[in-house]
C-alpha cells in the first residue's frame, strides 16, 4: 500500500501529460483543417474532369493488375525513312510570316452565323487535329461532332444550368470580375446557333479489343495539343470558335452523348462562320520579346 501511495502522484502526473499531449494534437489538427478549408475556399473552383490523372490510370493504379495490358506483349514498331520538305531560308521566313499573320487574325468569337458549313471541311480539320503528338502514341482523344438541333439545345440547357451556378457560387468574385470586361456570362446562345458543336474528350485510358486497359500517358497534355492544332486548322479554313471548358458539365454531357466512363470532357467548341454583326474585344497580344527567352 505504501508503495502504491508513493506511485500515485507519479501516475497522476503521467496521466496529465498524456491528456495534455492529446489535447494539443487535437488543437493542431483543428487548426490545420481550418487553414486547409480556408485555402480551399480561396482557390478557384476546378472541375475534376479537367484535372490530369495520367499517374492514377497507369497499370495497377486503377484496379486489378489483370485489367491492364502488358506493354511487353505489344509488337515492335518498324522504323522507316523520314525526309520532309526542306525550304530555303527566304522561303522559311516567308512561310512563317504568312502563318503568323493568319493565326494573328484568330479571335474567340461568341457571335456565330447559323449558315451551314460543309461536313467534309469539319471532317478534314478534325483529321488534322488527330496528327498531334501524344504520349507513347496513344492518341487519347475523341472528337464528338454534334449538328442535330435538339441535341445541341440539350447541351445548351446542361451548360447554362451549371454555368449559372459557376458564375454565382463556384468561380469566386475575382474570376467573375476578370471576365466582366469580356462581357461573358452563363448565357450561351451560340450553342444553339452554331452549325456544329465539337466536344473534345480525353481518354484517361484505352480499352483494347480484348477488354484490357491501356495506359494513356499525359492524356491531358496530348489532347490539349490536338486542340491547339484544331484551332489552327479552323482558322486556316475561315471558321471561328470560342474555346469553352464548361465546368461540372462533363458527366451529364458524357451521358447525353453516350460516351464511355474512360472519357472525360476537356473542351467544347461551337464552330461556324462569324455572324454578320459579330464583335470581339479589342485585345492586344504580347510582343515576341515578352513571351520568348533566348539562352
Amino acid at each position: 500500500m505504501a508503495l502504491l501511495s508513493g506511485l500515485t502522484p507519479v501516475l497522476l502526473a503521467l496521466l496529465c501529460l498524456v491528456v495534455g499531449f492529446l489535447l494539443l494534437r487535437s488543437q493542431e489538427t483543428s487548426k490545420t483543417t481550418s487553414r486547409k478549408d480556408s485555402k480551399d475556399k480561396e482557390r478557384p473552383w476546378v472541375d475534376q474532369d479537367l484535372q490530369d490523372d495520367s499517374e492514377t490510370t497507369t497499370a495497377g493504379g486503377g484496379g486489378e493488375d489483370d485489367d491492364w495490358a502488358d506493354p511487353a506483349e505489344e509488337e515492335d514498331l518498324a522504323h522507316v525513312p523520314y525526309a520532309p520538305p526542306r525550304y530555303s531560308e527566304e522561303s522559311m521566313l516567308q512561310r512563317s510570316t504568312d502563318f503568323y499573320r493568319l493565326m494573328n487574325q484568330r479571335r474567340s468569337v461568341r457571335f456565330l452565323s447559323p449558315e451551314p458549313v460543309p461536313r467534309d471541311v469539319i471532317d478534314r480539320v478534325i483529321h488534322t487535329a488527330g496528327t498531334a503528338p501524344s504520349g507513347a502514341h496513344t492518341e487519347p482523344w475523341t472528337f464528338v461532332v454534334v449538328s442535330d438541333p435538339e441535341t445541341k439545345h440539350r447541351i445548351r440547357l446542361i451548360v447554362e444550368e451549371e454555368e449559372e451556378v459557376n458564375y454565382r457560387q463556384r468561380m469566386g468574385d475575382k474570376w467573375v470580375q476578370d471576365l466582366a470586361r469580356l462581357r461573358t456570362n452563363w448565357i450561351k446562345e451560340y450553342l444553339d446557333v452554331a452549325p456544329y458543336l465539337i466536344l473534345i474528350f480525353k481518354q484517361t485510358y484505352g480499352i483494347l479489343p480484348n477488354g484490357k486497359k491501356k495506359t494513356h500517358y499525359y492524356n491531358e497534355i496530348s489532347v490539349s495539343i490536338s486542340c491547339g492544332i484544331l484551332l489552327a486548322a479552323l482558322q486556316n479554313v475561315g471558321l471561328v470558335t470560342v474555346t469553352s471548358t464548361p465546368l461540372n458539365c462533363g458527366p451529364q454531357l458524357r451521358l447525353l452523348l453516350n460516351r464511355p466512363a474512360n472519357e472525360k470532357l476537356l473542351m467544347l467548341l461551337p464552330v461556324g462562320y462569324p455572324a454578320a454583326d459579330a464583335t470581339v474585344p479589342d485585345l492586344k497580344r504580347k510582343k515576341v520579346e515578352d513571351i520568348m527567352v533566348h539562352v
